[in-house]
């Protein structure tokens, strides 16, 4: 059975409700359907903004054909299966590829990707929740606008669900509207359950309807959050087991892999800094394998690395202490440098002092004078 969002997904411009600032009247993607231009773009906002609904009535509006692939199962076949043939019939029809999550394919598939957009054989539609500067490779950036959405509001919720002609009390659609934090998808899913389970929508049924997996592990959510914390209070903790568990659960619920990989790195720094220097080598190597090979694989990579950093000795002396640097720094402002340590590349800053007195394994400090006690790195304890 099609579920209820795809039922009611808006066809038109004039149906889809939010975005004013990209779908109003003489904003950017309401100007080009009307113009019918063709070009490459990516959507990027947060989950339930209606970016795939865009892709598919822009899509609409300009005649073309469309194909729909998610970069967390989609590999080089099956996009090499949606690129016409030059000289067909097919060719002389506007192809759109819409890639969800686009961010999930690695280097090597946007790299493959490249050529095809670049030629004008397809146009592509990315979304993404995450920043494609930092997610998508600069030549395919290059080649696509990028079109920021916002989360829904209140209001524009309040449209959404009524669409569903779904009646419910007041409290229920509010308490529905807050929990949705702006996500249309995640609210309509949550009200077709609640009616589907128990026939009747209060908030008892909504709470009961959203203990479904896909809707707990929300990547906006608490137990996003949850989760990742309890991984890295694992590993800090030197509890491999726990560790890899709450891994596993971030990669059954489709966690993007290169956020674990960046948080691994970010510890390997903070909490096993100098008892390991190497941990920094090895996280960094395993985000390098996540971006380069992507899921099901990466899940080793991850794992690997999970297990190393959790057995790993811990030394928070570097991360603590440059924050404590960093006190001070907004404390005092810039104090003046000893001259002693200053740099002293012309002859006037030479007969001025600059320099003057340097020694290269001097034992008195070189912080300035009002924080000539300061330790910032404790001694190994």
């Amino acid at each position: 059975m099609e579920p209820l969002a795809s039922l009611i997904r808006p066809k038109t411009l004039d149906e889809f409700v939010g975005q004013e600032h990209l779908t109003g009247k003489g904003k950017p993607l309401r100007v080009a359907i009307e113009k019918k231009e063709l070009f490459s773009f990516i959507l990027w906002g947060p989950p339930g903004s209606g970016k795939t609904t865009l892709a598919r009535i822009y899509a609409n509006a300009l005649d073309a054909e469309f194909h729909e692939l998610s970069a967390v199962e989609a590999g080089k076949e099956d996009i090499r299966k949606v690129i016409p043939k030059r000289g067909t019939l097919a060719f002389n029809k506007p192809v759109i590829l819409f890639v969800d999550e686009i961010h999930r394919f690695n280097k090597a598939q946007q790299d493959f990707l490249l050529p095809f957009v670049e030629r004008g054989d397809i146009t592509l539609i990315g979304a993404t929740t995450e920043n494609p500067s930092f997610e998508v490779i600069s030549p395919l950036l290059s080649r696509a606008r990028v079109f920021v959405l916002n989360e829904h509001t209140p209001i524009e919720m309040d449209k959404i669900l009524k669409r569903t002609k779904i009646k419910m009390p007041k409290e229920a659609k509010d308490w529905l509207v807050q929990m949705a934090s702006g996500d249309a998808r995640q609210a309509i899913t949550a009200l077709e359950t609640a009616e589907r389970l128990y026939g009747k929508i209060t908030v008892e049924t909504l709470k009961e309807a959203i203990q479904s997996k896909h809707l707990r592990y929300d990547k906006k959510g608490e137990e996003h959050y949850n989760t990742i914390s309890a991984f890295i209070k694992s590993m800090r903790a030197g509890q491999p087991d726990a560790a890899l568990y709450y891994l596993a659960r971030m990669v059954d619920a489709g966690e993007d892999p290169k956020f674990i990989a960046r948080r691994m790195v970010v510890f390997a720094s903070e909490d096993v800094g100098l008892a390991q220097p190497t941990a920094l080598v090895v996280a960094n190597a395993v985000f390098e394998a996540v971006n380069k090979i992507g899921y099901p694989e990466a899940t080793i990579n991850l794992a690997h690395g999970a297990a190393y950093l959790a057995l790993c000795k811990k030394d928070r002396r570097a991360y603590e202490g440059v924050f404590e640097a960093l006190d001070d720094v907004k404390k005092y402002g810039n104090l003046p440098i000893p001259m002693r340590v200053r740099n002293a590349p012309t002859k006037l800053m030479k007969e001025l002092g600059y320099h003057k007195g340097y020694k290269m394994y001097d034992k008195e400090s070189y912080l300035p004078d009002e924080l000539k006690k300061k330790k910032y790195l404790e001694d190994e304890k």
